[in-house]
């Protein structure tokens, strides 16, 4: 029996390009064309690896989100709330500026224009973006138990407040806003939340 044509890309390059677009310019600015262009694949390759716009989509967020989960998972896995919140926010800024790459966040821009067709992107992307939520608030709730913070202080509005910052600094960043300056912006934010006296 004949064997299939073997394929000839490297998904995990394409998938990468696929990602550099999207984040470029958000899920409905996105075109098939524009992917087969920068994935340097056509059109028929795109659909049998990937599947539609919107499985590739997902794919990309799969692959996105590895790596930042991992981060975000050392960054708030420090005793410190403060700390952790610091190591949180100035990964986001790190990410959100690094040279030769889209700035800001897909997480974050990847829905800010989206029409009502595609609400199902606009509502996995609040899930992902819930999800840093949970965990900033986690990290206060522990805090809080282990007398690190004030007792009375609200672990669910800590954390939301934190991933607003960062919400905050990867519009920023995608608008031009330098590494330095949003560093200063870091320390701005962690100067409100409150200390065990």
């Amino acid at each position: 029996m004949p064997r299939g044509r073997q394929r000839e890309f490297d998904a995990d390059q394409a998938l990468d390009r696929a990602i550099d677009v999207f984040w470029r310019q958000g899920y409905d600015g996105t075109s098939i064309a524009d992917l087969t262009a920068s994935m340097g694949i056509g059109a028929p390759s795109l659909y049998a690896a990937f599947g539609n716009k919107r499985a590739l989509f997902d794919k990309v967020m799969n692959r996105y989100m590895r790596t930042r989960l991992a981060r975000r998972a050392e960054a708030l896995a420090v005793d410190d709330p403060v700390q952790a919140s610091r190591n949180y926010l100035e990964g986001v800024v790190r990410d959100g500026t690094m040279p030769d790459h889209p700035k800001g966040c897909l997480m974050v821009g990847g829905a800010l224009v989206c029409s009502d067709d595609n609400h199902d992107v606009v509502d996995q992307l609040a899930s992902l973006r819930t999800d840093v939520r949970n965990d900033l608030e986690h990290v206060f709730a522990r805090a809080i138990r282990a007398g690190r913070m004030p007792a009375d202080a609200d672990a669910a509005s800590l954390g939301a407040y934190v991933a607003t910052v960062a919400g905050g600094i990867a519009v920023e960043a995608a608008g031009g806003a330098s590494r330095q300056s949003l560093m200063k912006v870091v320390d701005v934010a962690l100067s409100a939340l409150p200390t065990k006296a």
